[in-house]
């Protein structure tokens, strides 16, 4: 019995590694759909960002309150997760509880250290489902939060407490029997642990058989349930968990106000105007025309947009802070990255059915993202500045407009205007420049 154990231990963790490979690999994929970016300036800041922001979570705790049970939620996930690895021993070797005959009297201690961030984690999870369904935060009933995003969130909150409860009721019933010397749990004794010894008087009533089934019960369905936690993280907002860390890492170090420009245009403005070209990122020789000017499609935004909206953990604090969304238009800048990623998956699922070229008469605007959304924005950077994992939906959103102003021409009166005072007179004002400084005269007097 225990060698067929074995075998299907070893197939269920074989044929998840395998779905976890296929989709880290997809995503990867994915991401690589956009442009090249070159990102390898400033190491040391970069790694204190992440260090910080990912791995500390210090924007996370610009609300405290919030900030401390997501970071006991993320501490757990991590920290208990360490517990994996003598499941998957004991698994794979038929044995039970390996690491105990290894930390001697230091094991209870560290199971004990487990369940205490067991048990913040179903407190954490439980205060984030009624923020979510009974006090319904405005940021969580968006539009874009219909249907699968909501349904997401509330079933990895659940799926995170089941599993917490099942770890708590599987070292309760393992306790008694050891104690009561049923079968490989008659060989450790580990004496009772800080939480689950709360569940024994429950379990005292149970049969020795029963409490075996339990207990093995609990324990497939904890080992099951991380797996398939991992498979399901990779469809999910919860990547976040992962992608968070390289995301940081790469994010954009320049001032939060300094817009991109392409470097074709620039080489070709400061060409005419008889400038240097001093910009190493620029080519000195004739530089090739781009297929397109700004984005239409993800393909044509680079690889760190696409990383960017993966890494979105749709917490909605972005949208919380956009003035364009605050006085009702219909701009959302959670949704932008959402809407990103939903063509990235659908793009990436055609690659790999073999539809290569891909052509579904479909973009990343007017399909996903309307121009109304577009215009909408403010570009004043709120949403960059609110984001806790360092994404930039503005980025996007420039690069959409700049499709719509330079491919399409097709923008408002208004900007239109401003594009040609700055064009004849320098400045998005109708007044020449020998004109500019009139208004100091007066001064004079």
């Amino acid at each position: 019995m225990l060698i067929i154990q074995q075998i299907l231990f070893l197939i269920v963790l074989l044929v998840a590694g395998y779905v976890i490979r296929k989709r880290i690999l997809r995503i990867a994929g994915n991401i690589n759909l956009g442009k090249d970016k070159k990102i390898n300036d400033r190491p040391a800041e970069r790694l204190k960002n992440m260090m910080l922001l990912a791995f500390g979570q210090k924007k996370m705790f610009d609300k405290p309150l919030v900030g401390f049970l997501h970071f006991l939620v993320y501490a757990g996930f991590i920290l208990i997760n360490i517990e994996i690895l003598e499941i998957i021993i004991d698994g794979l070797a038929g044995t039970h509880r390996v690491l105990h005959s290894i930390l001697s009297s230091f094991y209870p201690v560290l199971i004990g250290f487990f369940e205490f961030l067991a048990v913040g984690v179903i407190v954490a999870c439980a205060v984030f489902l009624i923020r979510r369904n009974i006090l319904k935060l405005p940021r969580f009933i968006k539009s874009e939060l219909n249907g699968f995003p909501k349904i997401d969130a509330n079933f990895i909150l659940i799926a995170e407490i089941l599993l917490m409860f099942a770890l708590l009721s599987m070292n309760a019933a393992d306790v008694i029997l050891q104690d009561r010397g049923v079968g490989h749990f008659a060989h450790v004794k580990t004496g009772n642990f800080a939480f689950s010894q709360f569940f024994i008087p429950f379990f005292n009533s149970w049969s020795s058989s029963s409490l075996e089934i339990y207990e093995r019960f609990t324990w497939w369905f904890h080992i099951c349930g991380i797996l398939a936690f991992a498979v399901y993280v990779t469809y999910s907002k919860h990547l976040h968990i992962v992608l968070a860390f390289p995301n940081t890492y790469f994010s954009r170090l320049e001032p939060k106000g300094e817009i991109y420009n392409m470097p074709v245009v620039t080489k070709e403005v400061k060409s005419m105007l008889g400038l240097p070209v001093e910009n190493e990122e620029i080519p000195t020789t004739t530089p090739v025309v781009p297929e397109r000017f700004g984005a239409k499609d993800i393909n044509d935004l680079n690889w760190k947009n696409l990383m960017d909206a993966y890494s979105c953990t749709e917490c909605g604090r972005c949208t919380e802070q956009c003035p364009a969304n605050i006085t009702g238009k219909k701009l959302s800048p959670r949704k932008i990255m959402m809407d990103t990623r939903d063509r990235m998956e659908e793009v990436g699922k055609a690659i790999e059915a073999k539809q290569e070229p891909f052509t579904d008469g479909k973009f990343l605007l007017d399909n996903y993202i309307t121009r109304e959304e577009l215009l909408a924005c403010t570009s004043c950077n709120a949403c960059v500045e609110a984001c806790p994992v360092s994404i930039n939906p503005l980025d996007i959103i420039i690069e959409m407009r700049r499709y719509m102003a330079m491919e399409e021409s097709k923008v408002p009166g208004s900007w239109g205007a401003m594009f040609s005072n700055i064009e004849n007179n320098a400045a998005p004002w109708k007044f020449s420049p020998s004109e500019r400084f009139n208004w100091a005269e007066k001064l004079k007097s």
